[in-house]
């Protein structure tokens, strides 16, 4: 794994599994992009003469631009919201260079409706079909930092102007993710003083799913980040992060990850136990 490759790993489900068969690598955004996206990171792999490996993600709430060379697919694609549990089969070599943007960034930014693309990919060139050639001089650099100028310098100056309503979005979004009294999306409008028809409409535009849809999200990665880090009581679990009870959360948990909530954490312990006889 490469440096703080678990340092991170929030959605990132049996992040230490994942590590054993793929290296992670994140990089600051750059001023072109720096309001609208909050990474790039970079995917690569190896398993050629090894079985192929599925990996596994809870995503964020943001629409991905990716750069992708693959046994499956090669070119840049748009990728929107995933609403369920995002799955990728890695197997021979293959990488992927995207950019994190931030939730609602990639609809203020190019001005599209990312609703659009909510559980789909869609050519970049489609999308904007100025970034014709784009995935190819990306992917034929081999330096990361290099790949970050070449990005950054065909997004330079074309965003459009402030837009109110995605820093509006923005606030609300931070705050469903940083704040663990914000289970409801009633306690949501209240303060922030916006009707709810309004979130909703804000939310299918810029970020492509719905207030109720982003706050479980946040509140289920953060449950899967404890479950593989720790040995939490599952009641006082459910309750911190707002689920009526036990099983309601132990439900829900096992419908987005696959598993129920102790096998996943009894999967990450031993992950741990293994790599630490390593």
């Amino acid at each position: 794994m490469t440096s703080g490759d678990l340092d991170d790993a929030k959605g990132i489900l049996l992040p230490r599994e994942q590590a054993r068969h793929r290296s992670l690598r994140r990089l600051e955004v750059g001023p072109a992009l720096a309001e609208f996206a909050d990474r790039y990171w970079v995917v690569r792999w190896d398993l050629r003469g090894r079985p192929a490996f599925r990996a596994e993600v809870l995503s964020f709430p943001c629409v991905n631009v990716t750069f992708e060379r693959s046994s499956t697919r090669t070119g840049g694609f748009v990728n929107g919201v995933c609403t369920t549990k995002y799955v990728r089969d890695l197997d021979g070599e293959g990488e992927t260079f995207g950019i994190r943007f931030r939730p609602g960034g990639f609809g203020a930014f190019t001005g599209c409706d990312v609703g659009a693309f909510r559980d789909g990919s869609a050519l970049l060139t489609e999308v904007l079909p100025e970034a014709a050639g784009l995935a190819e001089r990306v992917l034929a650099e081999p330096s990361d930092e290099n790949r970050v100028g070449i990005v950054e310098e065909f997004f330079g100056g074309r965003g459009g102007a402030d837009d109110p309503q995605f820093a509006l979005v923005s606030r609300i979004v931070t705050a469903m993710e940083r704040d663990p009294e914000l289970t409801r999306v009633d306690q949501v409008t209240e303060r922030f003083a916006v009707p709810m028809r309004t979130v909703q409409r804000l939310f299918r535009r810029y970020v492509g799913a719905g207030p109720k849809w982003v706050l479980c999200r946040f509140r289920l990665q953060d449950a899967a980040d404890l479950l593989a880090h720790s040995d939490p009581d599952l009641a006082e679990l459910a309750t911190g992060l707002g689920y009526f009870d036990q099983a309601h959360f132990s439900r829900e948990f096992t419908a987005q990850i696959g598993m129920p909530p102790r096998e996943y954490a009894r999967r990450a312990r031993a992950m741990d136990a293994a790599a630490a006889t390593l």
